[in-house]
C-alpha cells in the first residue's frame, strides 16, 4: 500500500528536511509514502504571482485569494460542487478544525491519498471551504506562522500507522494515545544508573506481570499528567479500581463551594433571602464529595435556617442516618453553615492559611467574565478558590460585587439554562475536574 500526500504550500522548501530524514526518508525510498508539493503562486494570474489580498470589511493581515487556490485544487482533481474527486481526503490545517487525535490519524492512514492545504497570512478565503470538500484539522490550541509545521505533525502521526513504516509493527500500537492512555515509562541498560535500578518486575521475564505493571504505569501517568483522557479511554473494572486507589495531588482539595441563600434575587429582581432546600444540601454535598472538594458552605443569615441545617447534618453524620448510610455521612460531613459570604471566606482562610479567590456563577454572561474552567484549574493549583452558587433567581448585586470573576453560564439547547442549583453545581464541578483526578 502506498499513501500519496499532496502538499499545497507557498513554501515547498519547508518540507525538504522533515520528509527526507530517518524513518520518513526510508519509507519514501521503500515506496510506502509519496509526496508532492504544489505552490499556489504557480496558478496566480498576474506577473507578480500574487496569492493574497486585503480582507473585505477591513482588519489586519491578508487573506489567501480563492482564484489561485481553486485552480490548484482543480489541477489535482478536486472539483467543486460535488463533482468527481480523487480518492482520499482534502484537509486544511487550521486552529478551528477537528483536533488531530490518534483515532483520526488511524483513519487517515487507511486512505490512499491526502491533500493538505497549508494556510498562510489570515487563512483561506472562506469560499474555498464552501466549494470543495475541505475538512479542517487542528494540531493544537495555538497559532503558528503557517500550516506547514502543523502538516508535518499530521504526516508523522499518520505515517507511523502505515503498514511497514515501523520496524516493529507493535511499536505504533503501544505508544501514547494508542489505547487512550499515555505510554508507560521505558528502561534500558545499564540496569543501575545514578543509584536507581530498573524495576524488578521488568527484569523477571514474567510477561503477564510485566503487562499488568505497564498498564498500571500508563494509568498512573495519565491520571497525573492528562486526567481528561480518562473520560474517553476504554477502562475495565481493574483499571477503575486501580485509579480509585491512587494517592494523587487533587485540585479539588483547594475548591470550596458556597450555596448562597442571601443575598439573592427574587422574581422581581429584589435582594432577599430564601429557605434552605433539603435536596440541595444532600445533592450538592454528594457532588462535592464525588469531585474531592474541600467542603461546601450553606450560607444564610437566618438563625432558624442554620439551626435546621445543623439538625439535618447531625442526623446524617453522627446520628442514626449516618450509621445506616456511611456514604451519605461522608458526603454531609463536608457541609458547614455560615451566616454570610464574608464569614465563610474567613473560615476558608482559617482552614487553609490563605485568602480564597471568590468566583461567581450565573445564568447570564457577566462583564467580569474571564475565568473559564481551565482558568479555575490554574487558580486551584495556586491556592483556595471559593465558588459561589446563587439560589432563588441568582446572586444579588451585593454578592456579585465580592467576586473577582464569573464562570461562563451553562448554555442549554435553544438558550434554556434554567437549572436547579444542584444540577448546575454538578455540571460545573464536572467541567472543572472531568474525571475528578
Amino acid at each position: 500500500m502506498t499513501v500519496r500526500v499532496d502538499l499545497v504550500t507557498l513554501f515547498p522548501e519547508f518540507f525538504t528536511g522533515p520528509l527526507s530524514s530517518g524513518l520518513m526518508g526510508r519509507a519514501r525510498e521503500a515506496g510506502l509514502l509519496t509526496f508532492a508539493c504544489h505552490n499556489p503562486r504557480d496558478f496566480a494570474l498576474d506577473k507578480h504571482r500574487s496569492v493574497d489580498d486585503r480582507p473585505y470589511g477591513g482588519g489586519p493581515g491578508m487573506v489567501m485569494m480563492p482564484t489561485p487556490m481553486a485552480a490548484l485544487l482543480e489541477s489535482l482533481g478536486w472539483a467543486a460542487a460535488g463533482a468527481s474527486r480523487p480518492p482520499g481526503r482534502l484537509l486544511y490545517l487550521s486552529p478551528k478544525g477537528r483536533p488531530l487525535t490518534q483515532a483520526l490519524a488511524r483513519g487517515l492512514a487507511a486512505e490512499p491519498g491526502l491533500t493538505l492545504i497549508c494556510g498562510r497570512y489570515e487563512g483561506l478565503d472562506a469560499r474555498i471551504e464552501d466549494l470543495y470538500p475541505v475538512e479542517c484539522v487542528s494540531v493544537g490550541d495555538f497559532v503558528l506562522n503557517g500550516g506547514e509545521a502543523a502538516a508535518v505533525c499530521l504526516i508523522e502521526a499518520v505515517a507511523r500507522l502505515v503498514p511497514g513504516f515501523m520496524g516493529h509493527e507493535e511499536s505504533g500500537e503501544e505508544e501514547s494515545f494508542s489505547y487512550g492512555l499515555l505510554e508507560y515509562p521505558h528502561f534500558t541498560r545499564p540496569e543501575v544508573f545514578a543509584g536507581r535500578a530498573v524495576p524488578e518486575v521488568l527484569r523477571g521475564g514474567d510477561h503477564a506481570r510485566i503487562a499488568a505493571y505497564r498498564r498500571e504505569d500508563s494509568l498512573r501517568a495519565t491520571a497525573r499528567f492528562r486526567p481528561e483522557l480518562l473520560d474517553e479511554a476504554p477502562l475495565g473494572p481493574a483499571d477503575l479500581a486501580f485509579l480509585a486507589g491512587l494517592d494523587l495531588p487533587r485540585l479539588g482539595r483547594n475548591l470550596y463551594c458556597g450555596v448562597v441563600h442571601h443575598p439573592v434575587l427574587d422574581k422581581a429582581k429584589n435582594s432577599t433571602a430564601v429557605s434552605l432546600t433539603n435536596l440541595d444540601i444532600h445533592d450538592i454535598a454528594r457532588s462535592s464529595c464525588a469531585y474531592g472538594l474541600a467542603g461546601c458552605f450553606m450560607i444564610t443569615p437566618l438563625q432558624d435556617q442554620r439551626e435546621l441545617l445543623e439538625e439535618i447534618l447531625a442526623h446524617w453524620t453522627t446520628g442514626s442516618g449516618g450509621r445506616s448510610n456511611p456514604d451519605r455521612a461522608r458526603a454531609l460531613s463536608r457541609v458547614w453553615g455560615a451566616p454570610s459570604i464574608q464569614e465563610a471566606a474567613h473560615e476558608i482562610f482559617l482552614r487553609s492559611g490563605r485568602k480564597p479567590v471568590l468566583l461567581g456563577t450565573s445564568a447570564e454572561a457577566k462583564k467580569m467574565a474571564g475565568t473559564g474552567f481551565a482558568g479555575v484549574r490554574e487558580l486551584l493549583a495556586e491556592g483556595p478558590v471559593f465558588l459561589l452558587f446563587g439560589t432563588g433567581h441568582g446572586l444579588a448585586p451585593e454578592a456579585e460585587s465580592l467576586c473577582s470573576a464569573f464562570l461562563p453560564p451553562i448554555r442549554g439547547f435553544g438558550g434554556y439554562n434554567h437549572l436547579s442549583v444542584r444540577a448546575a453545581a454538578a455540571i460545573v464541578f464536572d467541567r472543572i475536574f472531568g474525571e475528578g483526578l
